[in-house]
């Protein structure tokens, strides 16, 4: 899965320069398809449609749109900052968080980009962009241009994030301002009566004497705290201040802290998290929710499988064969994977990978070293398994909704027990050693898999994972919760009733109790397409052996040190020592 956003706060966009001058509007031109001509200085975009930075334009009259996009804000720069900016090597424009790739223009000339653009495009819809604007490009006291061309693949899309501001370059990099736990993953425990602390740095050639602002906003959206604290940092000293909220309740939280003087300002954006294992979010499975799973699982094993394997010898290595592989799911649908298997013959543990939301696994995916088999199944409509179901995206989360026995997902979760199958069925496997492994819909795909095939899991490690607690779900994230909001609000084909009703078959909170194997979950803090709320709703409802890790500046995909934990866990569990 890609992306869904809510920011902890949209701020207005601004031009923040140290006298403090709003000079960047609020409201930008926008134009949705592509023309190279969009970027110069002296296009008449009069006849565009206006459009707010910071909100995806989904939200705001252009929903489900994909494809490029414009846009363009003109502005002044005083003249009395040119000395100021000259000194520090410039200007940086702040463009908080852009979905998906981006090409940033100032008065005509590209100053920088982010992600690619088509046709071989690649996302960076999670990665906050910064841009230096060289001084000798200034208008000083004039007119200038910024235009910003975006491709989104599908999704939200646009500039979605604060900050959005420009500043003078080097000033504020003269301020050190970070959160300042003791807890290195910011989830504290014990006394609901915390202290959020954050230390400032002044590296300044002045003292620092402005104020902190600081501002506490649950993952629901709903405001905890506001503060404000006068303070005077000297230069060259470094200052810890704290701010107290009473009777905090399990769950996670958005700050937003600026300091703020005459001479500088720095802003900063951060979460932690207070007893998320004490979120409570019961599981609500329905009366024959047991036996819908397991009719589900019946009808599966009617279905010959007619796994086929083709040895793909341009992909194979001293160490692996690497296969194609094909077989028959629920409905007959055909779904393919990719098995990697040691060369050396004996039994091996296996792991089986599944993919996110409307992305493909390749067999590059499932190297997990020379002693584990490794497969990565590309579920229904994901990948290389589209020939026979591919309801596409959007509109994936919503195919058969009508019905619990037509959704998309009981075909899904059943192409995992398949895949499952399949592995069972190979004689290099050792049947007692058989993980899963995902992130986002392929965490929700690794719940549900341990959940519908307890006896034959022996590891899980889902990762950020979605399909969780939908009732609050929607609450706290936009997409694809708004394909649901236009499915139920506008096109009115059911009601909110009847779509939970649905959805709570497949929830994984109610599927996490019928888990048996041992569990590491991951989260990131900064995660706003699968809010930390939701995972641990699920994560809570597992009564195996469990344990989690959370990455404080992680957002939607976690660190390469979880890679090395989830496979540190996985060895241990499959009494692999080396």
């Amino acid at each position: 899965m890609k992306k869904i956003f809510v920011s902890a706060v949209v701020l207005l966009a601004t031009v923040l320069l140290c006298q403090g001058q709003a000079v960047l509007p609020e409201k930008w031109k926008f134009q949705k398809g592509d023309n190279p001509e969009y970027a110069s200085l002296s296009f008449d975009d009069s006849g565009w449609a206006t459009i707010v930075p910071g909100t995806v334009w989904e939200q705001q009259g252009y929903n489900m749109y994909d494809g490029f996009a414009w846009y363009r804000v003109s502005f002044t720069i005083p003249a009395s900052l040119k000395k100021e900016a000259k000194q520090y090597g410039g200007l940086e424009v702040h463009l908080g968080k852009i979905d998906d790739s981006d090409e940033t223009f100032f008065n005509g000339v590209m100053i920088g980009a982010t992600g690619k653009m088509p046709p071989k495009d690649v996302t960076a819809w999670d990665t906050q962009r910064s841009y230096t604007i060289p001084s000798d490009k200034v208008n000083w006291g004039g007119k200038n241009t910024l235009a910003v061309r975006v491709f989104d693949s599908g999704g939200n899309g646009g500039i979605y994030f604060s900050p959005i501001e420009i500043t003078t370059k080097g000033i504020a990099d003269f301020i050190v301002f970070t959160p300042a736990f003791k807890e290195e993953d910011r989830i504290i425990k014990g006394s609901p009566d915390i202290e959020i602390p954050v230390r400032v740095k002044n590296e300044f050639k002045k003292d620092i004497i402005g104020a902190i602002t600081l501002k506490v906003v649950s993952d629901f959206g709903d405001e905890i705290a506001t503060f404000k604290k006068d303070v005077k940092i000297k230069k060259g000293t470094e200052a810890s201040f704290s701010f107290p909220v009473k009777n905090i309740a399990p769950g996670f939280y958005k700050v937003t802290a600026r300091v703020q003087s005459t001479s500088a300002s720095r802003e900063i954006l951060f979460n932690f998290g207070y007893e998320p294992e004490k979120i409570a979010s019961p599981a609500d499975p329905r009366p024959d929710f047991n036996e819908f799973w397991a009719a589900a699982k019946r009808e599966l094993a009617q279905v010959d499988p007619q796994y086929k394997m083709v040895k793909k010898d341009s992909l194979c290595t001293p160490e692996h064969n690497v296969y194609l592989v094909e077989m028959r799911s629920l409905g007959n649908a055909r779904i393919r994977g990719w098995l990697q298997v040691p060369v050396k013959p004996g039994k091996y543990p296996a792991i089986m990978q599944v993919p996110g939301y409307s992305s493909t696994i390749m067999p590059e995916y499932i190297n997990y070293g020379d002693d584990i088999i490794g497969f990565g199944l590309n579920i229904r409509g994901h990948g290389n398994s589209k020939a026979d179901v591919n309801p596409g995206f959007p509109g994936y989360i919503l195919s058969g909704l009508e019905n619990k026995e037509t959704y998309i997902y009981r075909g899904a979760y059943m192409d995992c027990a398949r895949g499952i199958d399949f592995l069972f069925s190979l004689p290099e496997v050792d049947t007692t050693r058989v993980g899963v492994e995902g992130g986002s819909q392929g965490g929700a795909l690794t719940f549900a898999t341990a959940a519908l095939n307890n006896t034959r899991i022996a590891a899980c490690a889902p990762q950020v994972p979605f399909l969780s607690d939908f009732q609050h779900y929607f609450k706290v994230a936009s997409w694809p919760g708004n394909e649901f909001t236009t499915y139920v609000e506008q096109e009115h084909k059911q009601t909110w009733e009847q779509v939970f009703n649905t959805l709570s078959y497949f929830d994984i909170k109610n599927l996490a109790p019928m888990i048996k194997a041992p569990l590491l979950m991951s989260c990131g803090l900064r995660d706003d397409v699968c809010p930390n709320h939701i995972n641990f709703a699920a994560y809570n409802n597992v009564h195996s052996p469990k344990a989690y890790f959370a990455y404080p500046e992680a957002g939607h995909g976690v660190p390469q040190a979880f890679y090395i934990e989830k496979m540190k866990f996985f060895r241990a569990k499959f009494g692999l020592t080396k």
